[in-house]
């Protein structure tokens, strides 16, 4: 069985998978290792919680390396635990966690978006720093938009704090003008947390990877682990 943690980021995913993958709302803090408990045999990561709980705790996903459990990561909360366990073997997909691994992106907020409930398939209420800096260079590559004026963009988007930032308030602080943007945005609208999140589906069920290094680390069974979740390695 592999196990998919995903909201926002893919919200439709269940059309994407097939009966091999069961998938599970975003991820928090222990359930890495309920998904092991429950037999996980690989594991993808896009969404994660991370303001009321406790975020995914690289322990966890250290835990599952360590027994041979491939994880995959993208998109979002997955980008970013990828770019952080990827020495340890953590698979990383897409271009948000290339961005994170090679130091291009350094903000964890840059992911972080405000959305609706799963009762209602996640709406997305504002837009994250990825999807506006894919927009945003896609509309300079089609000449619809001065790199001047994409530079003053996604500065004034920086500006807003995520729960805030909506292609009106970011347009608005930039005294753009709604109805010029609006055609652009229509024309190059890029979600690229979305098209990460569906390489990584295909990269789960198909099972590709990277060739892995041979495992040369060991797993720290801390005190606090070990009282946790009763387990050494």
């Amino acid at each position: 069985m592999k196990v998919l943690f995903v909201g926002p980021s893919l919200p439709d995913a269940a059309r994407h998978v097939g009966p091999e993958i069961s998938l599970r709302p975003p991820a928090r803090q222990g359930d890495v290792m309920r998904a092991l408990a429950d037999g996980a045999t690989a594991i993808g990561l896009i969404d994660g919680l991370f303001e009321n709980v406790a975020p995914i705790w690289h322990k966890e996903i250290l835990f599952a390396l360590s027994n041979g459990i491939p994880v995959f990561g993208a998109a979002s909360m997955g980008a970013l635990r990828a770019a952080e366990c990827a020495p340890f073997g953590m698979i990383g997909i897409g271009e948000i966690f290339a961005d994170y691994a090679a130091g291009r992106r350094v903000e964890d907020a840059d992911v972080a978006l405000l959305h609706g409930p799963a009762e209602m398939n996640y709406p997305a209420v504002t837009v994250p720093m990825v999807n506006v800096e894919a927009t945003l260079a896609r509309a300079v590559a089609l000449s619809l938009l001065s790199k001047a004026a994409a530079e003053d963009l996604i500065a004034c988007a920086r500006a807003i704090f995520y729960k805030e930032r909506s292609w009106r308030t970011i347009i608005a602080t930039a005294a753009f003008g709604w109805d010029n943007f609006s055609p652009i945005l229509q024309a190059a609208a890029v979600d690229q947390k979305r098209l990460d999140a569906l390489a990584l589906v295909q990269a789960l069920a198909q099972g590709h990877s990277p060739e892995m290094r041979q495992k040369d680390w060991i797993f720290n069974a801390t005190p606090l682990w070990r009282t946790l979740y009763g387990v050494d390695a």
